[in-house]
């Protein structure tokens, strides 16, 4: 953890994990907003799925998004963050306005300590156990013989409005989140009309994006649309982001990048 500047001189405490930026927040009353710009981008949650109430991110770091989450939209919004290493989650309590956020907003950010694709295997497993032993109408075919969990919630409670993905590992993204694996279990824990986000790095100063095409080929396999973003340009930051938004809803997707259908790389799958 360290103190910087931007390009204004202001000071910003950032999050350094492998020698990589990984949150950031502003130390004056701005303290709730984003001072990486692209988080802001993961606001499309809202501006394209206007009816968003219920969300999961996956990567908690400095809970960035969350505290602007929190701080900006209605009461009725809620969250659930999971991050894996528990002491990451003790820096942004104390050193990044997480408790200040959680404090102000009771109720709404839950936390979650868990690897972000075993939460994902799981919930969605949950959900499919529940649809299972939903009532089925006489003359229907039964339902399996998996029982439903116990003291589980509805299954429409076990659902997501929108599933932002932003983990990383140093400079690395998480490949376990990155699969078609991983893609179709977050498809099974959101809505019909539901979205899943992921923040997307380039390499080599933004002239590599094959991680960007593999992730758009991976994601077209779970979900009907694919749509890429980019996001402001990060004056903290050597590498492009790009947002990258896929659903099975009809949701108009301002400002996207077409591209062509010679575009999409080669499909992430579980390594055997």
């Amino acid at each position: 953890m360290r103190t910087v500047r931007d390009e204004e001189g202001v000071p910003v405490r950032v999050l350094q994990v492998g020698g990589v930026y990984q949150s950031a927040t502003y130390l004056d009353e701005r303290r709730m907003e984003p001072a990486f710009s692209y988080y802001r981008a993961f606001d499309y949650a809202f501006s394209v799925r206007p009816v968003t109430k219920h969300l999961l991110m996956v990567g908690g770091g400095g809970y960035a998004w969350p505290k602007h989450v929190l701080a900006t939209q209605p009461g009725d919004v809620v969250m659930d963050v999971v991050e894996l290493d528990p002491a990451v989650t003790r820096v942004a309590r104390r050193w990044f306005f997480l408790n200040e956020a959680m404090s102000a907003h009771p109720g709404r950010l839950r936390l979650i300590e868990d690897d972000g694709r075993s939460y994902l295997d799981g919930r969605a497993l949950r959900v499919a156990s529940d649809a299972c032993a939903e009532p089925h109408a006489p003359g229907e075919p039964g339902p399996s013989s998996a029982p439903a969990l116990p003291d589980s919630p509805p299954r429409d409670a076990l659902l997501y409005d929108a599933i932002v993905l932003d983990a990383f590992a140093g400079c690395e993204p998480v490949r376990s989140l990155a699969t078609v694996e991983a893609a179709r279990s977050a498809r099974g824990c959101l809505v019909p009309d539901g979205l899943l986000l992921a923040n997307v790095v380039s390499a080599d100063g933004g002239a590599n994006v094959s991680f960007l095409r593999d992730v758009v080929a991976t994601w077209r396999e779970a979900f009907s649309h694919v749509y890429v973003v980019l996001c402001e340009e990060e004056p903290l930051a050597v590498e492009d982001n790009y947002l990258v938004i896929a659903t099975n809803g009809s949701w108009p997707v301002p400002d996207s990048i077409p591209y062509e259908d010679e575009f999409p790389g080669e499909v992430i799958r579980d390594e055997a």
